[in-house]
């Protein structure tokens, strides 16, 4: 019962009731055999009530058991006390050393309400002050750490995508069809329809009340991207995410609902088998997985890296950057030797031009896929190059793994190969001395602003949303 009661709302129903049957706590007690005491403590949230208690009460107030258990307060002004009481045992409020406030009857509901929404604007603001740019790199390091910990392979999460695929008759192997997406909304108790107004700030917009999933129309967002939007949606759900408490909490819901749209989209049951057989010919390829699975490259060389490790005792490193070789999103188990900034942060950072995520674009055709051998201070990778030809900016995905592993992969007969001494050298930091001598002194650059550099990361729960402008949208699209 202890899980399912909140004992301050039971408290505030049971006193609601009480009144309405006018009845004192002595009257109460003498019907269901407890001291008056006992019944206050309860009524003020300060014990939990057993269940046989709980149906002698409700007996007794003549309501039934759902009107004692329901988890909502009885009134506004149930709901502001309950809010201030939990509001006076947060450690924030905790920090302010200020006096306990009993809500008593001489305390208007205005008043109340003042108080309560003070102290959440005061969390608010504190939670905005943290989610700065170095603070958010940070939560990403640390959260980046524990994905090498797990070698990216997140067991909870394939258990639940493999059985949410059951529960919709996959059959386990091939891609999953829309079909197959819509009847695993349904499944979970969600429909989903596509708007030419979605707001750019989002990728899809959950309306809770009727269960809708808004998603933009194909015109603005590919089928592919369609799906892993969809399930992305839904991995919150499935993962029972809340409101996120932190910006370190925002990103790591974010980490765990893209995981379930992978290990949904690209199956464990159906892509270690096809993978294994491929590492057993040598000719593994995320090419391949993308193609099977009908997904992007990026999202399969993420599932590539969620299941190397673990199933094909491979160690490996993965790489999103932009044409100017900054770090958008990076992972690795392999030691590659990424630059990083004095918290152990990578994104933001520029990669050597010698790497083959930048080799890439200085390719002929920059839109096949650029294999490539770098020597590093790490020892010698191999890697693999796919630049995304829809996205805008350009960006280039990149999986590559150790010298010795590439025997397993398609392209490790490449004879592209170059020498890094980054992060620690300057190979690329300073311009050749014969640029040097001919031009250092004689230019001055004017640079592209970047308006994120100084600034703090937008504010509110979910970073850079607006949510009048969420709250619009709904209202233009009514349930029928």
């Amino acid at each position: 019962m202890s899980e399912q009661i909140d004992p301050l709302v039971f408290g505030h129903r049971l006193r609601h009731f009480r009144r309405e049957a006018n009845l004192t706590l002595d009257e109460l007690g003498a019907r269901v055999g407890k001291p008056a005491p006992y019944l206050s403590t309860l009524e003020n949230g300060k014990r939990e009530p057993k269940l046989g208690l709980i149906s002698s009460l409700a007996t007794s107030l003549d309501v039934s058991l759902a009107d004692l258990l329901d988890p909502v307060p009885p009134s506004k002004r149930a709901r502001l006390e309950i809010s201030l009481e939990r509001i006076q045992g947060d450690a924030l409020y905790r920090e302010l050393a200020l006096p306990d406030l009993k809500p008593s009857a001489r305390l208007p509901d205005e008043a109340l309400e003042t108080i309560v929404g003070l102290f959440e604007g005061l969390k608010d603001r504190a939670q905005v002050r943290a989610a700065t740019p170095e603070e958010a790199r940070k939560e990403n390091a640390d959260l980046r750490r524990h994905q090498r910990q797990l070698g990216n392979y997140f067991a909870e999460i394939e258990v639940m995508a493999g059985a949410a695929l059951t529960s919709i008759g996959y059959t386990g192997s091939g891609a999953v069809s829309q079909r197959n997406l819509l009847d695993l909304a349904s499944h979970f108790g969600f429909t989903v329809h596509s708007a030419g107004d979605v707001p750019h700030a989002v990728r899809s917009i959950t309306d809770l009340r009727d269960n809708r999933i808004f998603i933009a129309q194909r015109n603005a967002l590919r089928t592919r991207a369609a799906r892993s939007v969809v399930l992305q949606t839904l991995g919150h759900f499935v993962l029972g995410h809340t409101d996120p408490i932190s910006f370190g909490d925002f990103l790591r819901q974010r980490l765990e609902a893209n995981y379930f749209a992978g290990a949904v989209l690209v199956p464990e049951s159906a892509a270690v088998p096809f993978l294994s057989a491929a590492r057993y010919d040598r000719d593994l390829s995320v090419e391949d997985l993308k193609e099977l699975f009908y997904v992007s490259y990026e999202m399969a060389a993420h599932r590539f890296t969620n299941l190397a490790t673990k199933h094909l005792d491979l160690t490996v490193h993965m790489i999103r950057s932009d044409e100017d070789g900054i770090i958008w999103k990076a992972y690795e188990n392999d030691h590659v030797p990424f630059p990083a900034d004095p918290d152990g942060a990578i994104e933001g950072q520029r990669l050597c031009r010698h790497w083959g995520t930048r080799m890439v674009f200085e390719s002929s055709d920059k839109f096949s896929i650029h294999y490539q051998y770098t020597d590093t201070p790490m020892g010698t990778f191999w890697s693999s190059t796919h630049v995304e030809a829809d996205r805008e900016p350009l960006h280039a995905v990149t999986v590559g793994t150790t010298f010795d592993q590439a025997k397993w992969f398609r392209g490790r007969d490449t004879d592209n190969h170059t020498a890094s001494s980054c992060p620690d050298g300057d190979c690329c930091r300073r311009p050749p001395q014969d640029l040097i001598a001919r031009w250092e002194g004689m230019v001055w650059p004017s640079v592209r602003p970047h308006s994120h550099v100084l600034a703090a990361l937008p504010a509110g729960t979910f970073p850079g949303v607006d949510m009048t402008e969420i709250y619009q949208f709904l209202e233009r699209h009514p349930a029928e």
